[in-house]
C-alpha cells in the first residue's frame, strides 16, 4: 500500500498539508520536521510519495532523493524563484500551492506508483539454469522419444503444466521421471 509522508520544517505547515490531503481522501502515514525522520519511516513502508518543502533544514532535497527507497517518489514544494535553479525531471509544485493541484498531484503520483507496483509483481521470476536444464532435457526426450519438434514439445510441457496445475519445471521433473523409471 502506498504512504503519503510530509515534511515541513514547520510542524503547523506540514500538518496543514496533511488535514488538506485528507479532507481528499489520501491518508498520510507520517507528518516530519526533517528529512531524516521522513527517511526513516519511507524506509518502514512499501512505496510511497514524500512532499517535501525546500526550506528543510538538515538535508538538501538533492541528497534525500538519494536515499529515498526504490518505490518511493518527491512531490518538492518550492518558490518560484528556486525552481528555475531545479534540476529536469524532479515533480514539483510551487507557491502558494493551490489545494487542488497538490492532491491531483499525489493521486497522479500514487496511481503511478500502484501500476508500476502491478507491473513489477506480474513479472515471473527468472529460472535458475537448474531449471532449465530439466526443461531442456525433457523437451529433448519428447522430441527423440514421440519425434516432436522443439516448439511442440515445449507446448507439450507447457499444456501439460496447465492441466495439471504445476509450474514447467515440475512438469518437466514428472515426464523425466516416468521416461526414466518406465
Amino acid at each position: 500500500m502506498s504512504s503519503v509522508i510530509v515534511v515541513s520544517p514547520k510542524l503547523e505547515d506540514a500538518k496543514q498539508i496533511q488535514n488538506l490531503l485528507n479532507r481528499r481522501g489520501i491518508g498520510t502515514a507520517a507528518v516530519c520536521t526533517t528529512a531524516s525522520a521522513a527517511l526513516s519511516f519511507a524506509h518502514q513502508m512499501e512505496s510511497g510519495v514524500v512532499i517535501f518543502s525546500y526550506r528543510v533544514s538538515d538535508m538538501h532535497y538533492t541528497q534525500a532523493a538519494e536515499y529515498l527507497p526504490e518505490y518511493f517518489e518527491m512531490l518538492l514544494l518550492i518558490s518560484p524563484a528556486e525552481a528555475e535553479n531545479c534540476p529536469s525531471g524532479v515533480m514539483m509544485l510551487t507557491y502558494p500551492v493551490k489545494p487542488g493541484d497538490l492532491a491531483g498531484t499525489v493521486e497522479m503520483m500514487l496511481s503511478q506508483q500502484q501500476r508500476r507496483l502491478k507491473r513489477k509483481k506480474a513479472i515471473p521470476p527468472k529460472r535458475t539454469q537448474r531449471e532449465q536444464n530439466y526443461i531442456n532435457n525433457a523437451k529433448w526426450v519428447l522430441m527423440e522419444r514421440n519425434h516432436m519438434t522443439e516448439p511442440e514439445a515445449f507446448r507439450y510441457i507447457q499444456k501439460c503444466s496447465m492441466d495439471s496445475g504445476t509450474n514447467m519445471v515440475e512438469t518437466a521433473q514428472m515426464i523425466l521421471l516416468l521416461i526414466y523409471d518406465g
